[in-house]
């Protein structure tokens, strides 16, 4: 129990730059507090006191404003950042090194029992008031932006923004990167790598479209230039 709870603690150092000391932690960090309540729920669910383990969570909801489910599987060192309003599901299961920040949703999308609820891989980072919805399988390393809404299975390694969400990186080295990141005290500024800061899908497949274009303006002149035909094409328009 303490080992567990030592790690809860270092995690949290290693990913927030205002933590100063552990009794800061242990007295102001409801992320942690939510966490070890869910560890003791969680087993007097396993033991079938699941009346008692619902209590116990709504009165660890009131506490905290996080409000997870006695029968979520959550691993090690899970990092919840301020922690307002997220909701973890019944089946979902957070594996380890896991961070999520506020307002961040792991639903389901379905009135049926059995496994509705997603499944996060190891040292995945799910940004603020992101929802992941449904029996999916988020993968390991995976990043979720900020408000994204995921539906769809997530690879390992990939970058996920939009509604709904979108992969607009995948980082095949992600280990390696996550730990320089580490290292470095390099902040994944919600869910979003700071090199995919730029990374809007729609701006680029929009580019894409006017460079296509473009080319085809100019062969189409060049064309008509060789058939000695009078076309008014303006191929080099600036873009907006």
């Amino acid at each position: 129990m303490f080992k567990r709870l030592k790690e809860d603690i270092a995690c949290v150092f290693e990913r927030d730059p205002a933590a100063r000391t552990t009794f800061e932690i242990l007295f102001n960090y409801p992320g942690l507090h939510a966490v070890m309540l869910h560890r003791l729920n969680h087993r007097l669910w396993k033991a079938n006191w699941k009346w008692l383990a619902r209590t116990l969570s709504t009165l660890a909801r009131w506490l905290t404003g996080i409000e997870i489910h006695p029968g979520a599987t959550i691993g090690r060192r899970f990092f919840i950042d301020h922690g307002m309003g997220v909701v973890i599901g019944e089946t979902a299961i957070v594996g380890d090194d896991c961070t999520i920040y506020h307002g961040v949703t792991l639903g389901g999308t379905t009135w049926q029992k059995g496994k509705r609820h997603p499944t996060l891989g190891n040292d995945v980072v799910v940004g603020a008031g992101a929802k992941v919805l449904g029996p999916i399988m988020i993968g390991n390393g995976a990043r979720v932006g900020s408000n994204a809404v995921v539906v769809k299975p997530v690879p390992d390694g990939a970058t996920v923004v939009g509604i709904p969400g979108r992969i607009v990186q995948v980082d095949s080295d992600y280990k390696e990167h996550h730990k320089q990141a580490l290292r470095q005290k390099i902040f994944d500024a919600y869910g979003i790598p700071h090199e995919s800061l730029d990374i809007d899908p729609i701006p680029h497949a929009v580019n894409n479209m006017l460079d296509d274009i473009q080319k085809i303006c100019r062969t189409l002149k060049k064309l008509a230039h060789d058939e000695q035909l009078s076309i008014d094409l303006d191929c080099d328009k600036n873009r907006n």
